[in-house]
């Protein structure tokens, strides 16, 4: 493969013109269907180049729907994009299962979101922190012409503090915004706030007669929001007499959510177990939050760092054994948004909205947790009773089958062959006779 300069600037048959001709065999033939994916409608098309940079092509994703998720005392159908197929179908049969029972009771604790400005300064700490009470609502006031279209609407900034991080970091220290974005993520809203506030406040401290010469210099090193957002917090649960249960997977009602408690705390107290039993809620969870056009990479990153806040990587679920009551719900942080972004440009997005009643960003945070609870809930389900490969590898079977080239009538023999057979790459290699 050779470099290439301007590669930006090629149009996108000229890009993979220039990809194929770096390629040999197979690979070559391969990116030539690049253009195969493209959109039919040139408007749409256009719209999804446009939210990357060097794009050849759309990479397509399964879009599936949940239907019968009660959440609140409301039914829904949930969208959902994910390429494992599995998820949608533990999700749904975790949806139908809480149906009968009550459904999902759901609750937003807190929307708060954070973002910093990151700064060295020398001087005396007690100077630092008396000019900084002082002009707090300057500072605070210089922002107006940012935030007031979003006060309007209810958000706005709602916090603003002084960290001193020298104990870290030599000289180095924070100021530390929180705010209410309403429907939007709001990541654009914090991130123009902090680089303004960033130099009107080093601009203060330049003027400032409070300060030695010394003093004056205030050495800007970045302005970000924070992806940790605990204060954006979330939490959904199910419940119902143990009694109600039933007969799971032939094991006993009584029986059944003892394991399932045990499974839970297995993975409070075990790291290795809590990275997979939390993968499983974000299976769930990242594919209602790439329906929607959310930021699945941000969520990611806070659920696992909340996950971990005491020090150790534990569960996001809990289960409990109480008057003869079985609970199992779900605390997490979720900061998402319902308009701006991809929200409002990617049309699936819009349609995942629209199907989803145009939910606000707080129903969409209850949404998304039941999602990740009614996931979690049927994988623990499996683990504690037939195991987790039996339904996995039978919704596997057809993507086995098209890797093997297998004919439509082929696959039909072959769900009634696997009906009540262990399937896995060899057993279907070998009912094909390859």
């Amino acid at each position: 493969m050779q470099t290439i300069n301007g590669f930006s600037k090629l149009s996108k048959v000229e890009k993979i013109e220039w990809l194929s001709s770096q390629l040999e065999g197979e690979a070559k033939d391969l990116v030539n269907r690049l253009n195969e994916f493209w959109h039919q409608d040139e408007t749409v098309q256009a719209r999804l180049d446009e939210f990357s940079e060097n794009t050849l092509s759309n990479f397509d994703l399964p879009f599936g729907i949940a239907p019968n998720f009660c959440i609140n005392d409301k039914i829904f159908s949930i969208p959902m994009v994910i390429e494992e197929s599995s998820v949608v179908a533990a999700a749904s049969l975790g949806a139908k299962y809480w149906l009968e029972r009550g459904g999902f009771k759901a609750r937003v604790i807190s929307t708060v979101k954070v973002g910093q400005v990151h700064f060295k300064w020398q001087g005396s700490k007690d100077k630092l922190h008396s000019f900084f009470n002082a002009q707090k609502e300057n500072l605070l006031n210089s922002l107006n012409h940012l935030t007031q279209n979003m006060e309007k609407r209810g958000g706005g900034i709602v916090g603003l503090e002084l960290v001193d991080m020298t104990d870290k970091i030599e000289n180095y220290w924070q100021l530390k915004l929180s705010a209410q974005t309403c429907d939007a993520m709001g990541a654009n809203f914090i991130n123009s706030i902090l680089e303004e506030m960033a130099q009107v406040f080093r601009s203060m401290v330049a003027n400032s007669h409070e300060f030695d010469q010394f003093e004056k210099e205030v050495q800007i090193i970045m302005c970000i929001l924070s992806n940790y957002t605990p204060d954006c917090i979330v939490e959904c649960s199910v419940s119902c007499p143990i009694d109600d249960l039933g007969v799971v997977n032939g094991v006993p009602a009584r029986e059944f959510p003892e394991k399932f408690a045990t499974a839970v705390e297995i993975a409070r107290v075990d790291p290795n177990r809590a990275a997979t039993h939390n993968k499983g809620i974000m299976n769930g969870i990242d594919a209602v939050i790439l329906a929607t056009g959310n930021d699945f990479r941000a969520v990611e990153a806070c659920a696992h760092a909340y996950a971990a806040r005491d020090g150790q990587y534990r569960s996001l679920t809990t289960a409990s054994l109480a008057d003869d009551t079985f609970t199992f719900s779900i605390k997490i942080p979720l900061a998402v948004g319902t308009v701006g972004g991809l929200t409002s440009l990617h049309p699936l997005a819009k349609t995942s909205l629209a199907i989803l009643g145009n939910p606000s960003a707080e129903e969409l945070m209850m949404i998304t947790a039941a999602v990740g609870l009614a996931q979690n809930f049927g994988a623990v389900k499996s683990l504690v009773t037939t195991g987790i490969q039996q339904g996995h590898m039978k919704l596997h079977l057809l993507n086995i089958m098209g890797q093997l080239g297998a004919t439509s009538e082929q696959v039909e023999e072959g769900k009634k062959y696997f009906a009540d057979k262990v399937v896995s790459y060899t057993a279907v290699r070998n009912f094909l006779n390859l």
